[in-house]
């Protein structure tokens, strides 16, 4: 079984660099100012340049209004963005008709009364992240480290895509896609040695553990 891996919050050269070499298939970019990972259209735009074909770019945007939107999309060369806020379903169909780009929507999940969501959200995105959610104070809607009960959606199946988020890393990616069947993973902080710096060894051991 072929795995996918996104590697999330890349703020250096070097990083994106490191995930490209370590094979994953997927690099995203942080447009979100309270994230130690936020970078700026202009960083976002040089490091998309050096992403090869192949590799897709995503830009993560939190409840960003279509100015911002606007924006991202003129200046940085991507192929996918990533809603991590808390977009509507009817927000989630209109960026992708402005756009024109393939949409993944975020959707945190703590017990069994969040699942009705990933239903909801998959009739109308291209692609679903599932991600632990968040503590009610927390500062960022994502990259906490944490993770969430995988039995939850153990073997469940969407008409649309899905990837995996939260709290992995290189000891436990292997078993998410173990009990869960995903074929889709998304790291940030796992793969750091501080908050907003990727680890090139991490990176590779994490790619390493779930495509050997």
């Amino acid at each position: 079984m072929t795995i996918s891996v996104k590697i999330c919050g890349l703020t250096r050269p070097e990083d994106v660099d490191a995930a490209v070499a370590a094979g994953a298939r997927y690099v995203g970019f942080v447009f979100f100012a309270k994230s130690p990972r936020n970078v700026s259209v202009a960083q976002a735009a040089k490091l998309a340049m050096a992403v090869p074909l192949g590799v897709a770019k995503v830009a993560l945007v939190v409840n960003a209004d279509n100015d911002r939107l606007d924006q991202i999309v003129a200046e940085v060369p991507l192929d996918m963005l990533q809603l991590h806020g808390s977009e509507t379903p009817d927000r989630v169909a209109e960026i992708k008709a402005r756009y024109g780009l393939p949409v993944m929507k975020a959707v945190g999940i703590a017990g069994p009364e969040d699942l009705a969501k990933l239903d909801l959200y998959a009739t109308v995105a291209d692609q679903i992240l599932v991600d632990a959610k968040p503590p009610k104070d927390a500062e960022l809607p994502g990259g906490n480290g944490l993770t969430f009960d995988w039995r939850l959606i153990a073997r469940r199946r969407w008409l649309t895509p899905w990837m995996l988020a939260g709290g992995l890393g290189p000891s436990n990616a292997a078993e998410a896609v173990a009990l869960t069947g995903v074929r889709q993973l998304d790291v940030s902080s796992g793969v750091e040695s501080a908050p907003g710096l990727k680890d090139a060894a991490k990176i590779a051991a994490f790619v390493g553990a779930v495509t050997q």
